[in-house]
């Protein structure tokens, strides 16, 4: 199952310092989800949520991932990773199966 997605050393470790703030007593998981929306027809989300009774579990490194089943079939394959550099700040989806991306990468088409 880890082969699903990939997430790169950067972002897990932006995972746990937003991790220490947000989710300080270690009770939650990283969610990543698709959600309808966007200019482009899906959109990305991620955010510390507790486990719900379907999800597929993955560990990196310590950082436990909650991919509910119909977001799965959108993130296989997937590589996040966390960019700071001039041009912006923040986490990054490289997903092969996107057919089309919106200018600002947070919504995709298959």
């Amino acid at each position: 199952m880890d082969q699903m997605i990939s997430i790169t050393d950067k972002a897990i470790e932006q995972i746990k310092t937003i991790s220490l703030n947000e989710n300080s007593d270690g009770s939650k998981g990283l969610r990543l989800a698709v959600t309808g929306g966007g200019c482009s027809g899906l959109s990305y989300k991620i955010e510390f949520s507790d486990k719900k009774e379907k999800d597929n579990i993955l560990t990196f490194d310590g950082v436990q991932v909650f991919i509910d089943p119909k977001s799965l079939i959108y993130l296989k394959g997937i590589v996040l990773d966390f960019k700071d550099g001039l041009n912006g700040k923040g986490f990054i989806f490289d997903n092969p199966n996107a057919k089309n991306t919106c200018g600002c990468g947070e919504s995709f088409s298959i």
